[in-house]
This record gives C-alpha cells, structure tokens and sequence, in this order.
C-alpha cells in the first residue's frame, strides 16, 4: 500500500512535532518534510511533492493563504489543509478560494487530523464539523441577495446536478445529500463529479464557493 506523503508548515517547532508524531504513528502516512514558513512551504512542495500539506495560516514571511494560492497556481498535486488555532479564522474564507482543500482548528482530536489526511489524500475535501455551518454562512452573507434562483453563469448544470449542489452547499456529506433527494449514494457522487469537471474544481470545497459566489446558494432569513 502506499503511503499518503505529508508536509508540515508551521512557525510553531512544538506544533510540527506533535503532529509529526500523531501522523506516523499510522502506517499509511508518511511525514516527509517540515517547513517554519510560507515560503518555505511553497519551495519544500515544490521540492518534495507532497500528497497533502497541513499548512498554518498565520505566519511569516509569507502566510499560509499566499502560500495555498502559490502552491495551487504552481499546479502541484498535492493538496493543502489549513490549520488555524481559532473556529473560523478571518483569513479561512481567503484561503478556501485560493485553493486549500481543507480546514481544521488545531485544538481538535487527533483523530480528526488523521481522518481528513486521507479524506483530501482521496481527492475529497474536509471542513471541521464544528464551524462548517458559520464557515458557509458567512460565505451567504458575502452573496448577491438580489441574484437569480438559477444564475446563469451555471447553466452548464442539469437539474439535479442543481439541486445536488444547493443540498452539498450545506455542508452535507454524499450519504447525507443522498438521504435528502432520496436517491443512491453512487448516483450523488457522480453528480459531484460532473459539478466539478464541467467548472474545473479541484473539490467540493470550490464547489460550495461557486454556489455562493453564484448566487445559487441565498442566505437563509435573518442570516
């Protein structure tokens, strides 16, 4: 089996080696390279091609959203997992649209860590549980509110491609999308599929972006 190769990118020396040792204790991850800098983290990807990089959001020299959108427009494979310290941090929003295809709060159980490893290592994306739905609420309230019901910018999407976005823009998982619009979970993630290549996503991360961005997505009364 091969293992999932990670990158650490953290100012912090003791935040590095906790994961460090959390991370290759299971036998299908590998630590391969560890970075105290955005800078750093970018020329590391590009040196040692990780599979997924668990990148801080707050440091020097460069920060973790410039260096995600380096990596991204780099065109490296590997994909980035943002780690911030607080449930929602101001920059997450900015980080998610430069490409990270993940976030987590550090103060979360290590086996959440290890979890969302593999979930992006697959191709997926994550997002911690406990800010998805402040995560996406604030990106409806950054919306069109006056936008149409079916933007037009999203008329290369089916029908059920459009109702399998609204319901994925929830933070749903595939089982859960599928529970809702009663059809197989099989049937859900082939949507998901078409969402992303027909716009050239990497994940379903982006995918949510573009259904707030679009407008397909409003916010809910009060929000």
């Amino acid at each position: 089996m091969t293992s999932i190769r990670v990158l650490l990118v953290d100012d912090q020396p003791m935040i590095r080696t906790g994961f460090r040792l959390i991370l290759e204790a299971e036998s299908d991850i590998v630590v391969v390279g560890e970075a105290g800098d955005g800078q750093a983290g970018v020329e590391e990807t590009r040196a040692l091609q990780p599979d997924v990089v668990l990148m801080d959001i707050r440091m020097p020299r460069l920060d973790g959203v410039e260096a995600t959108r380096r990596i991204v427009e780099s065109g490296s494979t590997g994909r980035v997992v943002i780690l911030t310290t607080f449930d929602l941090d101001e920059h997450v929003h900015d980080a998610l649209r430069a490409g990270a295809s993940g976030f987590l709060v550090k103060d979360g159980p290590a086996d959440s860590l290890v979890e969302a490893i593999r979930t992006v290592a697959r191709g997926d994306a994550v997002i911690s549980p406990r800010i998805t739905r402040r995560l996406l609420d604030r990106f409806s309230r950054l919306a069109d509110r006056a936008a149409p019901a079916v933007p037009q910018s999203l008329d290369a999407l089916t029908a059920r491609e459009l109702d399998v976005l609204r319901v994925l823009s929830r933070g749903l998982s595939n089982a859960e999308v599928a529970r809702e619009l009663q059809v197989s979970e099989a049937t859900v993630k082939t949507h998901v599929a078409h969402i992303l290549e027909k716009y050239e996503l990497r994940d379903r991360v982006q995918a949510v972006i573009l259904a707030y961005d679009t407008g397909l997505v409003r916010p809910a009364a009060g929000a």
